[in-house]
């Protein structure tokens, strides 16, 4: 198992036997052939795995279309010129994409490249005045999103975060229920994230390019996920490391953390991330007046759940599908997800993440 990607996708239902959407149920927007209005045309950065995850579900938006290319890999940019017809003067590499500043072609740059490197890539994209999408962590750490924030506020640029799960339906419905107060007051949260990480030699198990281990690639579902089921920020951590395999998961990366977090309202959550357990996507709420049960809770597939009231049932759209119309929609109309998707929100998980980190090395609660 070589990566998260990898591990969610085995998590989720496959969808292989459904019929093709090539007009998918939005949240966001119209069908392809009423919608009349701009589209957000955007260039990825970092043609991996999950690059070429969110370079498929486009070709189904209605509101964003993938343009242009920036990769370091030659051979991946001709592939990628070829399958989506890509101009060539739509691809840049590492080191000349600040060229897009004068590309007309170009709104928005989607980063998918290792944590370490989003900050000062985010910062030339607002530099060149151009709408930045950054997958989650949005950087190794909370002082690198804030600076991310400040850049692209200074450079009249959106910043927006990857956090697929806050237009996919059944998650979307869930939050839905607790702003009605379905579930009365919300009391616990659990979340489990995790899986066994294999290849030893890949970029996440390297500090400078991850920023840490599982915490920075799967738990930070559940630090977000807490925050939206529970509704409120948390106000303390504490936190327990363990590590099995030293020399795979070396100094500054987190083989497995269970972390708590302590909310306003008295409500608790308690979590795990781990690179060394299998079978770990589950969010549990529980409130008042009645609960909910989400495994897979974060996968790419089908999310399945129930409620006290009975399964959720919502159609499962391709969740980058969703997230890339939705982003659109949010940058051209102001439209808002039902939780937010913008640096601000990046900058809280960065800054529970930090706190977590803190807890389980010195063994406090720590307070936000």
């Amino acid at each position: 198992m070589g990566s998260r990607r990898k591990f969610i996708e085995k998590l989720s239902i496959t969808t292989l036997g459904l019929p093709l959407l090539t007009s998918p149920v939005n949240l966001f927007s119209a069908s392809c052939d009423s919608y009349e209005g701009p589209i957000l045309k955007v260039a990825i950065m970092g043609l991996g795995s999950y690059g070429t995850r969110v370079a498929e579900a486009m070709v189904s938006c209605t509101r964003a279309k993938l343009v242009g290319l920036i990769s370091g890999t030659p051979a991946k940019v001709e592939k990628w010129k070829a399958k989506y017809a890509i101009p060539e003067k739509n691809c840049y590499n590492y080191g000349n994409f600040d060229a897009i500043k004068d590309n007309p072609d170009i709104d928005a740059v989607y980063i998918i490249t290792p944590n370490g490197l989003h900050k000062d890539q985010c910062l030339r994209v607002a530099k060149a005045g151009k709408h930045v999408i950054s997958e989650k962590p949005m950087g190794i750490n909370a002082l690198e999103g804030q600076a991310m924030v400040d850049a692209c506020k200074a450079a009249n640029v959106k910043l927006l975060i990857g956090y697929r799960m806050h237009f996919e339906p059944k998650t979307v419905s869930v939050i839905q229920m607790r702003i009605d107060g379905e579930f009365g007051q919300p009391k616990f949260f659990q979340g489990q994230s995790g899986f066994t990480i294999g290849d030893p030699t890949q970029w996440r198990l390297k500090k400078e390019l991850s920023g840490g281990g599982a915490m920075m690639d799967i738990g930070i579902y559940s630090i977000n996920g807490a925050r939206y089921m529970l509704g409120e920020e948390p106000i303390w951590v504490t936190a327990q490391e363990t590590k099995t395999d030293p020399e795979k998961f070396k100094e500054g990366i987190d083989e497995t953390i269970q972390f708590q977090m302590g909310f306003p309202s008295g409500a608790v959550a308690s979590c795990l991330s781990t690179y060394a357990m299998n079978n770990l996507d589950r969010f549990f709420m529980t409130g008042t007046d009645g609960f909910v049960e989400m495994q897979p809770s974060t996968g790419y597939g089908p999310i399945e759940g129930r409620t006290h009231k009975g399964p959720l049932t919502q159609a499962h759209v391709t969740h980058q599908t969703l997230q890339m119309d939705g982003m659109a929609a949010l940058i051209f109309d102001g439209k808002q997800p039902i939780v937010p998707v913008d640096g601000e929100e990046g900058v809280k998980d960065m800054k529970i993440i930090d706190a977590i980190f803190l807890a389980a090395k010195t063994g406090v609660k720590v307070e936000l």
